[in-house]
């Protein structure tokens, strides 16, 4: 590597690029089984996007009546037009359960039924029985869903020692001959150098790229540089016409 500027070296296990719910996750994750974590971030943890998630999280937990995975899976596919990965969408609403219930463990302060059970409320396009009826499915904290999770999950990646570098701008993904990853190039964005991050994994969670459009209501910096990163490394992107613009009657 070309030497001109002085670069300074980090050495971890596993490297993560982003701090938002995904970002957090990983970094906890990671830190919790005992390695050695970093966790890069433009912004401030708690001031990733996903703070902007106001509604909530659907997981069929059948707290306000009966529910069931499968319906909510039928729903995901309807509503993806009949596009969406079905094994992925399987997966993702199988699992949403366990993972509504773990966050709640970690310390996520859900909305509460009367009987103290997380409240659970309709959204577009769930239902109940192959769409026969309104399902009940979505669990939020208040109108802040987002804003709780990313605390939630900075308090524990905390907890478990993960390391973070907090307004550090990954560049580009270091690859050797094989095209194998190993490790992050960053820039510290209050002075200008330059810091390289060897690991032996590299974690994408840097958000979308709404921002690549003109109008756009995603914070300015949802910019795609992770999309940008992997594409420079020789990586394939999938499906990236699927952008969700919020709310969805925007002009775009």
């Amino acid at each position: 590597m070309n030497q001109e500027y002085k670069i300074t070296e980090h050495e971890y296990d596993v490297v993560i690029v982003g701090a938002g719910g995904a970002g957090l996750r990983a970094t906890f994750g990671m830190a919790q089984k005992g390695l050695k974590t970093a966790c890069l971030t433009k912004v401030f943890p708690t001031r990733s996007h996903t703070v902007a998630a106001q509604g909530g999280i659907s997981a069929a937990l059948g707290n306000m009546g009966k529910d069931d995975w499968r319906w909510h899976m039928y729903d995901t596919i309807k509503g993806s037009d009949w596009l969406g990965d079905q094994d992925a969408i399987e997966y993702m609403c199988r699992e949403a359960i366990p993972a509504i219930i773990e966050l709640e463990h970690y310390g996520v302060p859900f909305s509460r039924t009367d009987k103290g059970e997380i409240y659970q409320r309709p959204f577009g396009g769930m239902t109940t029985n192959y769409g026969e009826g309104v399902a009940q499915r979505t669990c939020a904290a208040a109108d802040r869903t987002g804003h709780a999770i990313l605390h939630t999950l900075y308090q524990q990646s905390l907890k478990h020692d993960a390391e973070f570098f907090i307004e550090y701008f990954a560049l580009d993904l270091i690859t050797d001959d094989d095209g194998v990853c190993r490790g992050v190039l960053a820039l510290k964005m209050d002075d200008g150098t330059l810091h390289l991050f060897r690991s032996h994994i590299a974690v994408m969670a840097t958000g979308g790229y709404g921002r690549s459009y003109f109008s756009c209501t995603s914070a300015h910096t949802c910019t795609g540089d992770g999309n940008a990163m992997a594409l420079r490394a020789g990586l394939p992107l999938q499906d990236m016409e699927f952008v969700q613009f919020h709310p969805t009657g925007i002009y775009g």
